[in-house]
């Protein structure tokens, strides 16, 4: 079995960034009015800019393939070409359709090359399955060079159309105010973008290269009800009944397309979970963290960062926070692409000397996913 690793990265952000004060001009004002939770939960997510692709009325720019693609093709160039590449893995949250797969849809917006192609449509760690799967192909000597991509269109599902008709027909939101900031909460943090990077059986020649000294994912839906959900509904015992099982009035009333999030569900799992996979994991490959040189965390909001701090902090795994490497601020949680955004922006930096250790945590919150990610700057 031999080494794996990442030799580019790249990334696309559509469009100049939108600052706080301006976002809702662009996801329009829900019953005609200003959002009662917007600064609340911008004040506890510490985003200060994000990107839409797509204008000031909602007219779509970009789709999500497109989005991926451009970000596939900043991978080339230098002597790459896309016919080199003989895999693609793809990840997203936000497809632009049920079918084709996501995957062919990039595949098609490329054109040119013929390559063997899978796609993970999921949360934040289908851009890591998709990487791990790259990653196990060159392993096991059955390709030399693929890419992995996660991208993401949350704009459009963000648009205040998407929640109109549940909110005027609902008049139990005006008398629960949780369940309004449930439906709202996921509009102040997301954000459109894709990043990428393109792993090879050998170093590059010349200038720094990645070795994936290990990557492992671990799903906890076994144990867990569903938390950000979109295309269901769901019900007080937790079950989530999707829209095939609605007449179109019913999935209409309650806007059964509009992405969700059961914040307390998630307050309440999802730096714990995350902790208790790192701790079996620190055992299996002997962890010193005193070595890890920067720690990259996908934050969905900065409310989490001080959690996870103290949570690893009580288990023995602390991380200072000089170590800590985060873009959130600047472009947001970009869902599947926010593992690849932090690692291009690190790996551009300047900052990468010979021997660094990169350590990645990446959760996925729709039924608890985590995924972890080792490497070493060669």
């Amino acid at each position: 079995m031999g080494h794996v690793y990442i030799t580019r990265t790249a990334s696309f952000l559509p469009h100049d960034p939108i600052d706080n004060d301006h976002m809702e001009e662009y996801l329009g004002f829900i019953d005609d009015k200003p959002s009662k939770s917007r600064r609340l939960v911008l004040r506890n997510n510490g985003i200060k800019t994000r990107y839409y692709a797509m204008t000031k009325d909602g007219r779509p720019t970009h789709n999500n393939a497109q989005i991926a693609a451009e970000s596939i093709r900043r991978l080339t160039g230098d002597g790459l070409e896309l016919t080199d590449i003989d895999f693609m893995g793809t990840g997203t949250t936000s497809p632009d359709q049920v079918v084709p797969s996501h995957a062919s849809m990039i595949h098609g917006e490329l054109g040119h090359a013929t390559m063997e192609i899978a796609g993970f449509q999921g949360s934040c760690c289908s851009s890591m399955n998709a990487m791990r799967m790259a990653y196990l192909g060159i392993r096991a000597g059955a390709m030399k060079t693929a890419a992995a991509v996660g991208s993401e269109m949350m704009s459009s599902w963000m648009r205040a159309e998407n929640f109109q008709e549940e909110i005027r027909s609902a008049k139990e939101i005006e008398e629960n105010p949780i369940l309004a900031f449930e439906k709202d909460f996921l509009r102040w943090m997301l954000s459109d973008g894709s990043g990428a990077a393109l792993l090879q059986d050998k170093p590059n020649d010349q200038g720094i290269s990645l070795r994936i000294d290990w990557m492992e994912l671990k799903s906890f839906a076994n144990q867990l009800d569903t938390c950000m959900y979109a295309g269901g509904d769901k019900e007080s015992d937790g079950r989530l009944t999707g829209w095939r099982q609605m007449s179109p009035e019913e999935g209409m009333h309650k806007s059964v397309f509009s992405l969700k999030q059961d914040v307390r569900l998630l307050g309440d799992n999802i730096v714990e979970r995350g902790n208790d996979f790192l701790k079996e994991l620190a055992v299996k490959y002997q962890m010193d963290f005193d070595k890890i040189d920067y720690f990259l965390p996908h934050l969905s909001s900065n409310f989490f960062r001080q959690k996870i701090m103290d949570s690893l902090d009580s288990t023995g795994m602390s991380i200072p926070a000089e170590k800590w490497f985060t873009n959130l601020s600047k472009v947001g949680n970009v869902g599947a692409a926010s593992p690849f955004l932090m690692l291009d922006e690190l790996f551009h930096s300047g900052r990468l000397k010979s021997g660094d250790i990169i350590f990645m945590m990446i959760p996925e919150s729709a039924r608890f996913t985590y995924a972890y990610v080792y490497l070493t700057v060669c």
